[in-house]
């Protein structure tokens, strides 16, 4: 397993926990985060901070679930459902998630998803 794949697989586990300063750790202080739904990308790590402090604050349960994953050299990518409990439902959503990691910390993080989706389970609505 390379270093990469190691800092990854660290960080998604780390989501369960919903300890920003843990998260944090995982980033260089230059990284840029990009929820590619949703702009502008959060660049350098006050911005990652802020945007972090939300997603983990507001849940009571988070869970990434990585159904495939692969790595070259030092980026890697996976495939995975985001779990996110609210208001005592879990919301999920289909994830990309791309990662560039240079020495053992993640410098770029960009995910793709069908925001769409996710709003529709978090107000009930079908669509």
């Amino acid at each position: 397993m390379s270093e990469a794949t190691t800092t990854v697989d660290n960080f998604i586990a780390a989501w369960s926990r919903r300890d920003v300063d843990e998260l944090m750790s995982f980033f260089t202080e230059d990284a840029v985060y990009e929820n590619v739904p949703i702009d502008p990308p959060s660049r350098g790590a006050e911005a990652i901070r802020k945007t972090l402090e939300q997603f983990a604050g507001t849940p009571t349960q988070i869970e990434f679930v990585v159904h495939q994953q692969t790595c070259t050299g030092s980026v890697v990518m996976n495939e995975r459902t985001d779990r996110f409990e609210m208001g005592g439902k879990w919301a999920e959503i289909r994830v990309m998630g791309v990662f560039e990691v240079a020495g053992g910390k993640i410098k770029a993080w960009r995910d793709y998803f069908d925001l769409a989706q996710f709003t529709q389970q978090m107000t009930g609505q079908d669509g």
